[in-house]
């Protein structure tokens, strides 16, 4: 497996020009260079051969990582450190999840660090208050920000940025909170007009069908922005029902992570139940796979195309 690297400018360009394409782009939650190295190289079965066409940076992720609640502990810069061995290692493109972006005039400085590492973006949630995930149960936990506050965020990002290639990608929260229809198709005006380069339509329900129809309708008012959809709560849905409805890009948000916790937990359990390795090596990689991938750490740069 080679390992191969890219500079942050070209990074930055295939995201936007891989946009433009047409098809529908899967991005895929990595939380390590060796994730992502195993993501940038998975190849489907069939004739599609379908890829991955970037990266996600996960908050959920990276908190869990830490042993820490989801609820914006970790600091920007640390989440970038991690980034920075994972573009040492890779040719993809990354988003990041912003959470709520914070204050405006921090965000603006967040903005500015992205940019600099090579992110090609980043996706804030229109949420205000303490930070909660928004794939929790229960009522009350979430507040969404008012809407000239979240439009300033926006602009002041947008205006800080230096690379016109770099996004800013306003996340509705409205089905998580259980806005009216209209109130969201208006938010999702505000903040197109503030300069978001594209919407997440995100919802904790396992009905798809409230998404696919929102998404309809943000695809015929705004027929030219790049739609998101986060299927996490509602796995059963297909990359062509997503695509038809109108979305441009899924993000697998935390499926690697959440595997590899799996794993971790079967293996540790699999050894103390039997006093041995013998019975956990099933469950295994072989030990001479994890010294291929990682014994060329040679940059190779080339380009990538998406």
């Amino acid at each position: 497996m080679t390992i191969s690297t890219v500079g942050n400018e070209a990074r930055l360009q295939t995201w936007r020009e891989a946009l433009t394409e047409g098809t529908i782009l899967r991005i895929f939650e990595v939380h390590s260079p060796l994730a992502a190295i195993i993501a940038e190289h998975a190849r489907g079965k069939g004739p599609e051969r379908r890829e991955f066409h970037g990266f996600w940076s996960s908050s959920l992720t990276d908190s869990a990582l830490r042993g820490l609640p989801d609820t914006e502990l970790v600091a920007t810069q640390q989440r970038l450190s991690w980034i920075e061995h994972i573009f040492a290692v890779t040719t993809l493109p990354l988003i990041m999840d912003g959470d709520t972006g914070g204050r405006a005039e921090h965000f603006e400085y967040a903005v500015r660090a992205m940019e600099r590492q090579g992110v090609s973006g980043v996706v804030i949630e229109d949420k205000c208050g303490e930070k909660r995930n928004s794939l929790l149960p229960g009522d009350n936990l979430h507040v969404l920000a008012p809407v000239d506050e979240f439009c300033t965020k926006i602009s002041r990002g947008k205006a800080a940025q230096s690379s016109p290639h770099f996004m800013i990608i306003a996340r509705l929260e409205g089905l998580i909170v259980g806005l009216p229809r209209q109130e969201i198709l208006d938010r999702a005006a505000a903040y197109l007009a503030a300069g978001a380069d594209g919407l997440v339509v995100h919802s904790r329900s396992a009905d798809r069908s409230m998404v696919l129809d929102l998404a309809r309708e943000l695809r015929t008012r705004h027929p030219y922005t790049p739609l998101v959809a986060i299927p996490t709560a509602y796995p059963v849905v297909t990359e062509h029902e997503l695509h038809e409805a109108g979305f441009n890009v899924i993000i697998y948000a935390n499926h690697m992570l959440r595997a590899a916790t799996l794993a971790m937990e079967e293996v540790s359990h699999l050894i103390l139940d039997h006093g041995r390795a013998l019975e956990a090596e099933e469950v295994c990689i072989d030990t001479a796979k994890i010294l291929t991938m990682s014994e060329d750490k040679r940059p190779i740069v080339r380009s990538h195309r998406i």
